[in-house]
């Protein structure tokens, strides 16, 4: 190890492992040092080379400008394209698109994407565009791009995609009319397309055959212009934008607005509600006097036929073998139903007196005050006694008698099978002292 004091004095250390043997302490040894040219060449030439590599890969060549250009422009929008970033070895960190001074958007996918389209612009109005690049590199902005939007006077902004036209002839015109106009077209759709044109929205036969579909199946061109949201109109459109030298609304000429093609026939008809429909109703149930009232329009409720019992879902109470019928819903109700109602109202307590009427008789007068008899019901078996049961009202055993639970009121009705749904008189209650 050297080193250095000063200017002439050197300060040497060598290693007492290099000492030859038998050098002990006060051994004198000679020492000779001397330079290696060769091997300091041969480092510098190596330490030259690194550094030249360096400078060519990442100092020689730097990320280039962006060259902003113009595609297109209409009255609300602009299409810009650039050519492909070049980055040479720097990191893209964004492409940042400014419009008048001011950030307006980042441009996905930097390194893919060449194009751009603005949209919702106002007319004859002066715009300035420019992309600024930031990468690992530094900050690279692109030139100020002046742009003016179009006049409704000025038709040369429109750019279609022609789809099925039928019609070869007004194919022909249409394209003629574009031409004159300084407009373009094309069979696809890109970027800048402001239009689809066609008069059917099935596929040409050239595209049928090639992507293998029926010639009847909406093209592929038609459905990538749903998807954009680009709007369908028919070759007339661009006659009338020629013929009057501006910009016509396309309300008038979309696809299937014309008289040969109404809105309401099928593909542009819309279903019925069921709210609008109005149900059939067969003869067989148009027996019912409110027959002749307005209906509702809804679904109509089950109707009770007078020659078997109702149907319910209570206890003791079967259903009934026959099929329900249903008839709609009258808007007003009768007086009958009325007098009905109130004739349902119950007042006082059952007697036990009270006998319900053959299914075919009329309502029952109020009954006199007579001794309290046990009528004979229909519905008890052949053995059972026809004479008064006295109840005893004296405290009975648990274990012995079983007190049975009231009788109901309002199903008392429907426990017989042959009883029809008739309306019943008030009752009377009778002392039975």
């Amino acid at each position: 190890m050297a080193i250095l004091l000063g200017e002439r004095a050197h300060l040497i250390e060598f290693p007492s492992l290099l000492l030859p043997p038998g050098a002990t302490t006060g051994s004198i040894v000679n020492i000779s040092v001397q330079q290696n040219h060769a091997e300091e060449k041969k480092r510098d030439a190596e330490f030259w080379t690194l550094q030249n590599d360096i400078l060519q890969n990442y100092g020689v060549k730097a990320p280039e400008n962006p060259k902003l250009e113009l595609r297109n422009v209409t009255q609300t929008s602009v299409t810009l394209e650039w050519p492909h970033v070049e980055l040479a070895t720097a990191k893209i960190r964004s492409l940042d698109i400014y419009r008048n001074r001011q950030r307006l958007a980042a441009i996905p996918s930097p390194l893919t994407n060449t194009s751009t389209k603005l949209s919702g612009l106002q007319l004859d109005t002066e715009y300035t565009f420019q992309l600024i690049l930031r990468t690992t590199a530094g900050t690279f902005p692109s030139n100020v791009l002046q742009v003016r939007t179009h006049t409704m006077t000025d038709t040369s902004g429109i750019s279609v995609c022609f789809g099925n036209v039928q019609d070869a002839v007004l194919l022909e015109n249409a394209k003629m009319a574009l031409r004159e106009m300084g407009a373009k077209w094309s069979d696809k759709i890109q970027i800048d397309t402001t239009h689809f044109v066609c008069t059917t929205p099935a596929a040409t036969p050239s595209g049928a055959h090639v992507t293998g579909s029926m010639s009847s199946a909406p093209g592929v061109e038609y459905q990538k212009a749903l998807q954009m949201s680009i709007p369908v109109v028919q070759p007339t459109w661009i006659l009338a934008c020629h013929s009057e030298k501006k910009m016509i609304p396309i309300h008038p000429y979309y696809l299937g607005a014309t008289p040969s093609t109404p809105m309401n026939s099928a593909p542009f008809s819309r279903p019925q509600s069921m709210s609008q429909a109005t149900l059939p109703t067969p003869a067989s149930r148009t027996n019912s006097p409110t027959a002749a009232k307005a209906n509702r329009q809804s679904m109509p409720p089950p109707h009770r036929s007078a020659a078997s019992p109702p149907s319910s879902s209570f206890v003791n109470q079967p259903q009934s073998a026959g099929s329900r019928q249903f008839e709609s819903t009258p808007e007003e109700a009768s007086d009958d139903d009325e007098e009905a109602a109130a004739a349902r109202v119950r007042k006082g307590t059952m007697s036990k007196n009270f006998k319900f009427p053959p299914p075919a008789a009329e309502p029952t007068p109020p009954l006199p005050d007579i001794p309290p008899t046990v009528p004979k019901h229909d519905d008890v078996g052949a053995g059972a006694d026809s004479d008064t049961e006295e109840v005893s009202l004296g405290p009975a055993a648990p274990s012995m008698v079983e007190v049975p639970p009231p009788p109901p009121v309002e199903k008392e009705r429907s426990s017989t099978h042959d009883m029809a749904d008739e309306e019943v008189g008030e009752t009377e209650e009778i002392s039975l002292e």
